[in-house]
């Protein structure tokens, strides 16, 4: 490429971390700074994949070289699977980089980087792209402009050496398109990230239909109708590898904003894809009180001599009524069961994150979102405050007072990084059901207002079995509780922003 002197007069620049993006003027899409944050977490979770990949590379090569005793003989094997390993640096892939500020943040904030395919399929997108990698100063082996089809690059890498170690997939809507090119251009333990923006989609706040026809599942509104759409995303990654032999591993999976944000390690491995029957399934969501139940397809059994053995489940959890308000129940899924995130990598990544605070605009929300992702229970679904107190029609219960009659019954609660009046419980809906007729049996409900055939009035007309201890529990607030944790409207009109490509007149053409 040629370096042609920029007209700034014609751009608005805009710094972002190391990197400054020149927007042009008469396009109608410009920088919108709720995304710095999605940003900002991508760099941090790259990062701290990177040492353990690298890492990890470095391991199996000493552990492969161990027993050679002739030094020279040694050297040789240690170069030979260095040569083929490639333990000091790895490549990305941005599938869909637009004008290029993610990639060239990455070139300049990512350490052991050898290179950054920046990719689009829009003209005026790579010519963005060139514009800004002159811009600021870097070299084009490093942030490498690419105009073609991002299924077509990814597509190219299948049956060779040149999977890219980590790939981003950051589009404008659903991700779904381009999962089977990314499942298989992601290299072996690399790191595949994912941003999926129709959220109204997942969350089945419209069209369940049209959830389905993208992500082969059926979302739930009621209850946890965010965390349900981080699980129907991952449960099409892992269908879309596991026809490749390969699986999926979360490290963070996010709901944030408008939009959800999950980074997955993916392997391959032909025992690891049998046990996903075991890790997906569907959930019963109980019409009327909105209490749950997860179903997942297959399950383990170990045989006699160790061995697992793999089967149907049996089901489903629920009756044909629900057994608390006698209501029907609504099927999500297929869904994701597994774990969201992965403990170890959730605890380096927030000490990376503190350790280089001034290195992220957004490192206070940083902190704070993982923070409550690290205490986040390890359980599919979630309560809310808002639906367990409108479902009965009784006072609000004070979070800590709720947490704390869970925690005095001997059961583990949590808040969800999905909202800031969310339950996460081991605790069964007949024990959550005791505990709300215990706090309003201290503060009563009018029955006479009550529909005879209501939710409120058959879930009221049982005693508690449980009782419930509401005393105050030093467990009942945690250590997220220190940061910015949820995040509050910046702006007036907030959201996602206009789609790439349309443009308005300038100043001169009117």
């Amino acid at each position: 490429m040629t370096d042609q002197p920029i007209d700034i007069t014609q751009f608005n620049p805009v710094t972002e971390g190391k990197a400054t993006i020149l927007f042009p003027k008469n396009n109608e899409v410009f920088y919108n700074p709720v995304q710095e944050f999605n940003r900002d977490m991508s760099i941090a979770a790259i990062r701290t994949w990177s040492e353990i990949y690298l890492q990890e590379k470095k391991d199996r090569i000493a552990k492969k070289t161990a027993n050679i005793t002739d030094p020279v003989e040694k050297q040789h094997r240690v170069k030979k699977m260095e040569d083929r390993l490639n333990p000091h640096d790895f490549n990305i892939l941005e599938a869909l980089a637009a004008t290029g500020l993610r990639s060239i943040r990455y070139a300049k904030e990512i350490p052991n980087l050898r290179q950054v395919v920046a990719n689009d399929l829009l003209q005026d997108a790579v010519d963005a792209i060139r514009r800004n990698i002159q811009y600021n100063e870097l070299d084009e082996k490093l942030v490498k402009p690419n105009r073609d089809d991002a299924m077509r690059v990814m597509y190219k890498t299948v049956g060779t050496d040149d999977r890219y170690d980590v790939v981003d997939l950051d589009p404008y809507g659903s991700a779904a398109p381009f999962v089977d090119g990314a499942v298989q251009a992601v290299a072996e333990g690399g790191l595949l990230c994912v941003t999926c923006t129709d959220l109204a989609v997942l969350a089945g706040s419209m069209h369940p239909e049209t959830c389905y026809g993208k992500y082969a599942g059926m979302p739930l509104k009621g209850m946890f109708p965010h965390e349900m759409a981080v699980r129907l995303v991952l449960q099409m990654l892992q269908t879309s590898a596991g026809r490749y032999k390969r699986y999926i591993v979360p490290m963070v999976s996010l709901s944030i904003d408008f939009y959800l944000r999950v980074f997955v390690r993916v392997y391959t491995s032909p025992d690891q894809v049998k046990k996903a029957a075991s890790k997906i399934g569907v959930m019963y969501e109980c019409s009327g009180c909105h209490a749950f139940a997860p179903q997942p397809f297959g399950k383990i059994d170990l045989k006699p001599n160790g061995q697992e053995h793999h089967t149907v489940n049996s089901g489903p959890p629920v009756n044909s009524r629900c057994d608390h308000c006698a209501n029907t129940h609504h099927i999500g899924g297929p869904t994701w069961l597994g774990s969201l995130h992965n403990q170890d990598f959730l605890q380096k990544m927030f000490s990376h994150v503190e350790a280089n605070q001034d290195k992220y605009g957004t490192s206070e929300r940083m902190k704070g979102m993982l923070s409550l992702a690290k205490e986040e229970l390890d359980q599919p679904g979630y309560w809310t405050l808002q639906r367990l107190c409108g479902t009965l029609h009784c006072n609000t219960v004070p979070m800590k007072d709720l947490f704390s009659a869970f925690l005095n019954g001997g059961y583990q609660v949590s808040l969800s990084h999905c909202g800031p009046t969310t339950i996460k419980t081991n605790a069964p809906s007949e024990v959550v059901w005791d505990i709300m007729r215990c706090w309003i049996q201290a503060n009563p409900v009018t029955m006479k207002n009550l529909g005879e055939n209501s939710p409120a009035r058959r879930l009221l007309e049982k005693e508690p079995k449980f009782k419930a201890d509401f005393t105050r529990h030093p467990d009942a607030v945690g250590e997220s509780h220190k940061f910015v944790r949820y995040q509050i409207n910046p702006t007036a009109h907030w959201g996602p922003k206009a789609r790439a490509g349309k443009k308005r007149k300038s100043d001169t053409e009117q």
